[in-house]
C-alpha cells in the first residue's frame, strides 16, 4: 500500500477501512481474537489531528546545528519538578526501595523517567490510542513502527485491558511511563502485588515497570549513569573521536568520545567535580554537550539505557541529572 501525501487523511476516507481490514487479517494471526478486533475498529475513524501534529514534530536534517543543552536543562531539571520530583520519592520510598533491592535500578532513576514522561502523572495524554496508531499506520510514512503498535494494542484488548484505559499521546505512549504497547508487552509489572498491570493509576506498578524496562535494556547494578567532569584545555580531542558508527540513533551517539577507562580520561586531564567519581577501571564515553569550556559528563553504560529509552542526549543527560536532585536532600 503506497504511502499516501500530506493532507490525504480525512475522517470519512474510502481507504481506511480497506487499511483495517488488511490489519485485522494480521491481528488474527497473531492470535487476537475476531470480537475484540471488531469491536476495536467498529465505526473507527481517522484522526487528522494526529496527522497534523506528527507532520509538525520538529525532526531536522542530520547537518542542521543542534541547539545548546543549558536552555532545555534549566526547563527540564527546574526547582518545581525537582520538588515533586522529591515527593514522589518520598511517598513511594518503601516500594522504590524493594523494586531496586530486586532489579538493581536506583529509586531516584525511576522517579527521573516518572517526571520527565508525565510530570509524575499530571498529564498522560487524552488520544484514543487505537485511533492514533490506526491513523498514523494508515498514513504510511512511518507505517513500519505503527502498525505493530496498533496490532499489540489489540493484543492488550485482548488480554483485558479496558479501551477505557488506552489513552495517552498523539503517537500511541500511554500510562505514567509513557509505554507503546508493544512496551507494555514487554516490561509492563505487577509493583503493588494486586495481580493487576495498571500503568496508569498505580505508581507502584508504573515504577516497577520502568525498572522492568531498564532492566531488559541491560541496566548495570551500582554504576552511576555519569558524572560531570571538567576538561583539560590541552585535550587533543582528535585523538578521543569514536571509531565506529552506531546503528541506533547515529546522530546522538556520535557526539560521544571513544571509550577509555576512568584512570585514562584521568590521565588526559578530566577531572571529576562536584565529588562523584567512577572506579579506574569503569568505562565511560566522554560528551560535551555545549562544547569545549562548559560542563562535560564522562557517561558509562548506564546512560546508554536511559538512551534506549528515549534516544536523546538531552533527554537522558536531564533524567540523570533530575535523578541525582531528587536523591539529594
Amino acid at each position: 500500500m503506497p504511502v499516501l501525501p500530506s493532507g490525504a487523511v480525512s475522517p470519512t476516507d474510502t481507504g481506511f477501512s480497506a487499511y483495517l481490514s488488511s490489519v485485522r487479517a494480521k491481528a488474527l494471526a497473531r492470535g487476537v481474537r475476531p470480537a475484540t478486533v471488531d469491536s476495536a475498529f467498529a465505526g473507527l475513524t481517522p484522526n487528522p489531528r494526529v496527522i497534523a501534529l506528527d507532520q509538525s514534530q520538529p525532526g531536522g536534517s542530520f547537518d542542521s546545528p543542534i541547539p545548546n543543552f543549558e536552555p532545555y536543562r534549566a526547563k527540564h531539571v527546574d526547582a518545581a519538578r525537582i520538588s515533586r520530583g522529591r515527593i514522589a520519592y518520598a511517598a513511594n520510598r518503601a516500594k522504590l526501595s524493594a523494586i531496586e533491592r530486586e532489579t538493581g535500578v536506583p529509586e531516584s532513576i525511576m522517579v527521573a523517567i516518572y517526571g520527565h514522561e508525565t510530570n509524575y502523572g499530571a498529564f498522560t495524554g487524552d488520544f484514543d490510542l487505537v485511533r492514533s496508531l490506526a491513523t498514523l499506520a494508515y498514513e504510511g510514512r512511518r507505517r513500519d513502527l505503527f502498525e505493530p503498535e496498533l496490532i499489540a494494542a489489540l493484543r492488550m484488548l485482548d488480554r483485558g485491558v479496558p479501551r477505557s484505559r488506552l489513552v495517552g499521546s498523539y503517537a500511541g505512549a500511554t500510562g505514567y511511563p509513557q509505554f507503546l504497547p508493544s512496551v507494555y508487552l514487554r516490561a509492563a509489572r505487577d509493583g503493588d502485588g494486586d495481580g493487576r498491570i495498571d500503568i496508569w493509576s498505580s505508581e507502584a506498578d508504573a515504577l516497577a515497570s520502568i525498572a522492568n524496562y531498564f532492566v531488559k535494556a541491560g541496566w548495570r547494578p551500582g554504576q552511576p549513569w555519569g558524572i560531570p567532569v571538567t576538561v583539560s584545555a590541552t585535550l587533543n580531542r582528535s585523538r578521543i573521536g569514536t571509531l565506529t558508527a552506531a546503528p541506533r540513533c547515529p546522530r546522538v551517539m556520535q557526539r560521544h568520545s571513544r571509550w577509555l577507562s576512568m584512570a585514562e580520561w584521568r590521565a588526559l586531564g578530566v577531572v571529576a567535580v562536584g565529588g562523584r567519581t567512577l572506579a579506574d577501571t569503569v568505562m565511560a564515553t566522554l560528551l560535551e554537550p555545549d562544547g569545549p569550556g562548559r560542563t562535560a559528563y564522562l557517561l558509562t553504560s548506564n546512560y546508554r539505557v536511559i538512551l534506549d529509552y528515549n534516544c536523546s542526549n538531552f533527554y537522558a543527560l536531564s533524567v540523570g541529572l533530575l535523578a541525582d536532585a531528587v536523591a539529594t536532600n
